[in-house]
This record gives structure tokens, sequence and C-alpha cells, in this order.
């Protein structure tokens, strides 16, 4: 009688495992994308690329921007593909976003001051 009930109570350990590693997963991949964006001329087009390379998991990246700084937000909707707890709790939906403020251009980019 007791074999069941551990047996679910591992598999539970095993799906909070799996959670924090996406959460941890898709905070790195946001701070990836927004420190890409922060340097970049096409801040969009360079967070997608880093905020991918930076995980292996399938996921969707929106990069939006004030004009003095951009925000990165990735989502991943995790199947939860766990025997048994899986079909009782569903797919899990996992965001994260980093914000950074744009890196001035260089001195050499800079206009002259105006005297």
């Amino acid at each position: 009688m007791a074999l069941p009930i551990v047996a679910l109570m591992a598999l539970g350990l095993a799906l909070v495992g799996v959670a924090v590693r996406n959460e941890l997963a898709l905070e790195l991949a946001a701070r990836e994308g927004a420190r890409a964006a922060a340097v970049s001329a096409d801040p969009a087009t360079a967070a997608t690329r880093a905020a991918t390379r930076a995980v292996a998991l399938p996921i969707d990246v929106v990069t939006t921007s004030d004009g003095r700084s951009v925000t990165v937000t990735v989502t991943y909707v995790d199947p939860v593909d766990v025997a048994i707890i899986g079909a009782l709790i569903g797919p899990v939906t996992h965001t994260a976003s980093a914000t950074m403020m744009f890196e001035p251009p260089e001195a050499a980019e800079r206009s002259p001051p105006v005297t």
C-alpha cells in the first residue's frame, strides 16, 4: 500500500525539479537576450538569436523598448510529460523577463558637442 504513494511522491518531486530547471533556463535566456539587444542596432533580432542559443527549449521571445531600455520576455509551455502527474496537472507555462538599459554609442559614433 505504501509503494504507490512513494512512487507518486517521487514523480511529483521529479516534476518540481524539471519545473525549477525550466524556470532557471528561461531566466538565463531572458538575460542573454536583453544583453544582446542592449548593444545591437536591431534589438529584436539580436534578442531572439541570443535567447534561443542560450537554451535548448522551444521558446517564444518578445522584445519591447521604450527608447532608453529594452525588455525581453521569454515564454515556454512545458507539456508536463511525467507519468500520472502530467495527466492531472496539464501543461505549465513558464515566463521570465529581463530589462537592460541601451548601451551608449561608442565615442567614435557620438556626435561632436555643440559649441
